[in-house]
């Protein structure tokens, strides 16, 4: 018994042992994981960098605009006829004066023939009758009744004159005129239109701004204009009317702006985006818009430093983020009001995979160089 005894105990004190050695090796293989988390570090993530540059930038003001003929009517017929010719091609500039619709005449002129004969008569007998009131040979009365038959005859051939040249129709100014409405042989109606006529140089451009615009507004104000039929053309004008009266629905203000327009690519109709230019230059910082991380509780980007390890005293290249109030954006840049000084360096991109404090490695050919006025292709 004592002998089963005594082999029990050493099985039990072996099993101890063998349990304390697992543990102690498991407790060193923690503490040397543990240790070695504390001493590692991530590595540094890849981004590219940008100086924050002073600049100096021409305040503007955009908005939506749209196109407006200095000129524009729709010409019609003053009196019924028979279009007898029609002098224009459709889409044709054409002059001031310049015959464009002829309507047929044939009987005012027969009419005209007649009221010229009895005119010519009228004022014959209007001579002989003040040659014999001279001497007394008929009284005033028959005087008086000649001139009257003498006014009377030239008036039917003023009006009759007036017809006809109502029935010629003419450009009232200079312009680009529209696709004809008419053909020879058709009967119109007074009203009847024939076509557009647009006066396309100067243009107008007609766009709204917010009140708060008009201290800043004034007439002779230069303005640049684009639009989307000619992405690469800007157009160059200045503002020639403010409204005097501000809506009270939108508290906006309309403005008109006139714009050179001399090759006739611009068209009444067409939607432009205008810019209203400061006449001062402003000077602000810029830095890449692609640094900027957008949030809803404020804008950021993460400014790149030196910093210094306590524990091992090396120094890592680090981002520090830093939150910024942005200004108006030109090109691939926008401006910063506050957050930023000139010269400091900044991550122009690769931001959104930084978290503050996090160590970085500055690789420019990493991104794109930002442009002030970029012009993408397709590779």
């Amino acid at each position: 018994m004592k002998t089963g005894k005594k082999a029990w105990i050493a099985v039990a004190v072996g099993l101890v042992v063998v349990v304390g050695l697992l543990v102690g090796v498991k407790a060193g293989q923690i503490v040397t994981m543990v240790r070695a988390g504390e001493s590692f570090a991530p590595p540094p993530e890849s981004v590219s960098a940008a100086k924050v540059e002073q600049a100096e930038w021409q305040a503007t003001r955009g908005a939506v605009g749209s196109l407006v003929a200095d000129r524009g009517v729709t010409l019609g017929a003053e009196l019924p006829g028979m279009v007898r010719e029609v002098a224009f091609e459709s889409g044709a500039s054409v002059r001031k004066g310049q015959v464009l619709v002829r309507l047929d005449t044939s009987t005012e002129e027969a009419q005209l023939a007649a009221s010229s004969a009895d005119a010519a008569l009228a004022g014959l007998n209007l001579e002989r009758m003040r040659t014999l009131r001279a001497s007394e040979s008929v009284p005033q009365a028959d005087l008086d009744a000649a001139e009257a038959r003498a006014k009377a005859a030239s008036a039917q051939v003023a009006s009759l004159r007036a017809t006809i040249a109502k029935k010629t129709i003419r450009a009232p100014f200079d312009g680009r005129i529209s696709i004809r409405q008419v053909e020879v042989g058709q009967v119109v109606s007074p009203g009847t239109a024939i076509a557009s006529l647009q006066s396309v140089s100067p243009i107008n451009a007609d766009f709204w701004v917010p009140q708060q615009a008009l201290a800043d507004l004034a007439r002779g104000q230069k303005v640049r204009l684009r639009t989307d039929a000619w992405p690469d053309a800007t157009w160059e004008g200045e503002v020639t009317t403010v409204n005097p009266e501000v809506d009270v629905a939108t508290r906006n203000v309309r403005v008109r702006a006139t714009v050179p327009n001399e090759d006739g690519r611009l068209r009444p109709g067409m939607f432009a985006n205008v810019e209203i230019l400061s006449p001062e230059r402003k000077p602000v910082l810029v830095i890449p818009a692609t640094a900027v991380i957008f949030a809803p509780y404020g804008d950021s980007v993460f400014a790149i430093e030196q910093r210094k390890d306590e524990k091992t005293g090396r120094t890592a290249t680090v981002a520090h983020q830093k939150f910024v109030r942005l200004g108006d954006r030109r090109g691939d840049f926008v401006a910063v009001a506050s957050g930023l000084a000139a010269g400091e360096t900044i991550v122009s991109s690769g931001a959104f995979k930084l978290r503050n404090g996090v160590a970085v490695a500055v690789n420019d050919a990493a991104g794109p160089a930002a442009k002030l006025a970029p012009k993408p292709a397709d590779d």
